[in-house]
């Protein structure tokens, strides 16, 4: 089944909590756990950790956080927690993490992106510029600059994912995208609530997605680029 966590991701030992995936079978439920996950680990014994290196403006945190080694804070960056944020990130200027938000080691927010109650696996990337809801992005997956993960139906009813003729309930009128290990959105991408890809697919800039998209495919829109002649015409200042 197209749902199933394997399929995108094959590195589970490498997330920065490995036991977080027992019991879990499908995507859907990753997203699920992480708010009552952050619950236990930061909010009941109130932890308020920053163990990262701050270069600018002290960072706006608010609730519960843990920032790791070795991770680096531009100026102007939120975080509204709960939000773990592992060893040797990079949080660049402007970046907000919005609550239920897992970075393991290694993984990096651009200039002005918002990430919102997201899964990061390591090395996984946020261009400057995009918003990434509700998502899981596979180790070493990149959204880039951007791309817009839209995260809710005009109804609001709970985003589905179809495959094979059948409709999966994802469980959540709230849900963004999964991007499998290595996938690549590029930029001014956009995603369609409950889109799935597979690990290593790319998906060409300005290409719009939906539904599920297989492992290892190349996607884009057919496009004709016209070019016309016509006289030069200096501009006003």
């Amino acid at each position: 089944m197209s749902t199933e966590i394997s399929y995108y991701f094959q590195h589970l030992d490498r997330f920065v909590f490995p036991d977080y995936f027992d019991g879990l079978t499908h995507t859907y439920e990753i997203l699920a756990k992480a708010k009552p996950f952050l619950q236990k680990l930061l909010v009941e014994p109130d932890v308020k950790e920053n163990h990262g290196t701050v270069k600018g403006d002290a960072p706006n945190l608010h609730g519960n956080y843990y920032i790791g080694e070795g991770t680096v804070i531009y100026n102007d960056v939120t975080i509204i927690g709960p939000v773990y944020v592992g060893k040797n990130c990079e949080l660049m200027p402007g970046a907000i993490l919005r609550p239920g938000t897992i970075l393991s080691d290694g993984c990096s927010v651009g200039h002005g992106s918002e990430v919102k109650r997201s899964v990061l696996f390591p090395g996984a990337k946020v261009a400057s510029l995009a918003f990434a809801g509700d998502c899981v992005l596979g180790c070493s997956a990149r959204i880039g600059s951007g791309v817009i993960t839209a995260n809710r139906k005009f109804n609001q009813s709970n985003a589905t994912l179809k495959v094979d003729g059948a409709r999966v309930d994802l469980g959540d009128s709230y849900f963004g995208c999964v991007l499998g290990d290595a996938a690549r959105l590029g930029a001014n991408c956009v995603t369609q609530p409950g889109c799935h890809i597979g690990h290593h697919t790319w998906v060409y800039p300005l290409t719009n997605v939906r539904g599920f998209i297989p492992a290892c495919r190349h996607v884009y829109h057919p496009r004709e680029v016209v070019m016309e002649e016509h006289e030069a015409v200096e501009l006003k200042p």
